[in-house]
């Protein structure tokens, strides 16, 4: 072991120029990389590591130069200042990356005394400066999509929080109507983040009869004395319109059939109807439609999915009126469905209507004044307008 050692030294001894350091450098790389001569071999190795290595480093030192005994006390001391920090992993600051890339630069012998981290890591890090001081320099303005004005931005904060169930699309389609063009992705960056799942997309249903199509059903609402209240929904397809509702307690099939007779009024009729097979659609109500000229069209049975527009219909109603309130009697429900189908009606921007209203809504711009939000149904829902101060 000893004559490998003194052959590697004579080795390294006549380079061009030798130091009388190199030897512990070698040294050091030997005792770490050569497991095979190194091996821990129970007291032997305890007295190796814990009392020749000191000694050997002792002895070394004297023949280092003074300004590499300075360094290398620096950096020591860089190292345990590190190691005192609170944290359990040491944290490594924006100071130490740019001490210790300075250190590499001037100082040869850097990696021996290197502790905390890699020496492939400081490398990485002078590595990543370089890179950004270039780019810096070759960058031209500000890179990326223009900034949101602060005043649009609060606008999405206070659309997102208000209107807890709306989705990036309607709100990008309700700052389209006041005049403000954003893109989906940059109004997502800003909305205010609610934990519920996402919305249910719609399914394409029968688009070529989508003009002549009108959809039925029925769902039911609890009251506060546990009863149960009846509501018979008429929707159109080719605007997304409610045509019709009402509200019993008692159902019959009489009542279903005389609904229809109210909700197409002379020759307003649609060709077809669309329907389920809920067995509440008797003979009655056969006869008035074959009467009125209609043609039914039945879904399956138990699939939803073939009647979508007007499923949908009833998950918005249920989501975003009838959950957040509380039904009290008959009367109490009609006034809050004519609240919100009136607001549906004329605020509600519709994926499938192209971001606009069953009640078309012109597109104001940014010129017709500031942005002023107008409460509907109660406080659950808003629409925007621009407005001209007085």
């Amino acid at each position: 072991m000893l004559q490998k050692l003194k052959n590697n030294f004579k080795f390294n001894c006549g380079s061009r120029k030798p130091l009388p350091y190199d030897f512990i450098d070698f040294f050091h790389l030997q005792y770490y990389n050569s497991r095979n001569d190194f091996e821990p071999r129970g007291l032997k190795f305890y007295i190796m590591k814990a009392v020749l290595l000191p000694v050997i480093e002792f002895i070394f030192s004297f023949f280092k130069s003074r300004l590499s005994m300075k360094m290398e006390i620096a950096a020591l001391r860089h190292q345990l200042l590190i190691f005192q920090r609170q944290n359990k992993k040491p944290k490594i600051k924006a100071t130490d990356r740019i001490l210790w890339s300075w250190i590499s630069k001037f100082w040869p012998g850097w990696k021996d005394a290197l502790i905390f981290v890699k020496p492939a890591t400081v490398i990485a890090w002078r590595r990543k400066k370089f890179r950004e001081h270039w780019t810096k320099l070759c960058r031209s303005g500000k890179p990326g999509r223009p900034s949101v004005e602060p005043e649009v931005v609060n606008l999405i904060h206070d659309m997102s929080r208000t209107n807890p169930v709306w989705g990036s699309p309607r709100i990008r389609d309700e700052l389209h109507k006041i005049g403000i063009d954003l893109a989906k992705s940059t109004i997502e960056k800003y909305m205010v983040k609610h934990r519920k799942p996402p919305s249910p997309s719609w399914r394409a249903f029968l688009d070529n009869h989508v003009g002549d199509l009108v959809s039925i059903d029925f769902f039911v609402v609890p009251t506060i004395r546990n009863t149960v209240l009846f509501v018979f929904l008429v929707f159109a397809h080719d605007r997304r319109c409610v045509i019709h509702f009402n509200v019993t307690e008692h159902l019959t099939a009489e009542w279903t059939a005389q609904q229809i007779v109210e909700a197409f009024p002379w020759d307003t009729a649609p060709r077809f109807l669309l329907r389920d097979r809920d067995s509440i659609y008797g003979h009655a109500f056969q006869s008035r439609l074959k009467n009125i000229g209609i043609k039914e069209v039945k879904t399956a049975p138990r699939n939803p999915w073939q009647s979508p527009y007007v499923e949908r219909l009833l998950g918005s109603i249920r989501h975003e009126c009838l959950d957040q309130v509380i039904v009290l009697n008959e009367s109490h429900l009609k006034r809050i469905l004519t609240g919100y189908f009136s607001y549906y009606h004329r605020y509600r921007t519709h994926l499938s209507l192209d971001g606009d209203c069953p009640e078309s809504r012109p597109v104001q711009t940014k010129k017709m004044g500031k942005v002023v939000a107008f409460p509907e149904v109660g406080g659950l829902h808003h629409h925007y307008e621009r407005r001209n101060a007085a």
